[in-house]
């Protein structure tokens, strides 16, 4: 095989969603560890089950990030591999697959591998996968790759909506009076991904209907005019489609995925949750 697309599964993508004859497509997991139980987030996984037991927990959990060695073995592979991963703001997956690249350098100095920081998760990621796929199928070599699909990350954006802020509460991030309260007032969290990749709250919404006005309001502001978007949901199929149907009606030349997430970001945008990248 020529060329390999690997990503962590903070991507939401699963291998027959990219996967060509010319260019593989594989996913590393992370590992979501709740009451002592590890939850592998393989592409067989069913978050549901993750998702109910952090529910039902009232301790705090916590996520490892896949290991050198599991990039290592996907970069050997191909003779040139393309990597992206989670910001590295909010998680060691990048400084992993730096670390598995440095290793396959020094055993097999004629690969060709690049790792590209996301700074962002989910949809953001997907949409940057599907642009590698292009570019790689118009005949771009590894370097223009990584220059067309580091612009491409530069300008594409990221916002979220939490209306469950359980694992903020049990992991100290926020009091549990303030979520209670907020969950009984139907309050949505708004955030978005900063350049930097760190995660900035940027408001607050009350209801459903809300949250979706201000993910609009959001792409108006920094600049989405249609094209390529994408919407990764936590078991909100309906909010997700609901909010397609918002971004055609304001630009009918949209292009809008759906997915579900998967595990780690299911683990953190919670049930019901969106991500957003446009």
């Amino acid at each position: 095989m020529k060329w390999n697309i690997v990503a962590d599964s903070s991507c939401d993508l699963k291998s027959g969603d990219i996967a060509t004859d010319e260019i593989g497509f594989s996913t590393v997991p992370f590992i979501i560890s709740i009451d002592g139980v590890d939850y592998v987030d393989s592409e067989d996984a069913e978050p549901l089950k993750m998702l109910e037991a952090m529910e039902n927990s009232v301790e705090a959990s916590h996520s490892a990030c896949p290991s050198p060695a599991a990039w290592e073995d996907e970069f050997v592979k191909a003779e040139s591999t393309v990597a992206i991963t989670i910001s590295s703001n909010l998680s060691g997956s990048y400084n992993s697959a730096l670390a598995a690249r440095d290793i396959v350098f020094s055993e097999h100095p004629d690969k060709n591998i690049i790792v590209l920081d996301s700074k962002s998760t989910g949809p953001e990621e997907a949409l940057t996968i599907r642009k590698i796929v292009e570019l790689i199928k118009t005949g771009h070599s590894i370097e223009s790759v990584r220059c067309e699909a580091q612009k491409f990350l530069d300008k594409t954006r990221t916002v979220f909506a939490l209306c469950s802020f359980d694992n903020l509460v049990k992991n100290g991030r926020m009091s549990r009076f303030t979520g209670f309260v907020a969950r009984k007032l139907g309050m949505w969290g708004i955030g978005i991904a900063s350049d930097e990749g760190t995660i900035s709250i940027k408001g607050k919404s009350r209801g459903p209907q809300k949250a979706l006005s201000f993910i609009l309001e959001d792409m108006i502001e920094r600049g989405f005019e249609g094209g390529d978007a994408a919407i990764s949901h936590c078991q909100n199929f309906e909010m997700a489609q609901r909010l397609a149907a918002l971004i055609r009606e304001k630009w009918a030349t949209a292009k809008i995925t759906i997915h579900e997430t998967r595990g780690l970001d299911s683990y953190y945008a919670e049930r019901g949750g969106l991500i957003v990248a446009f």
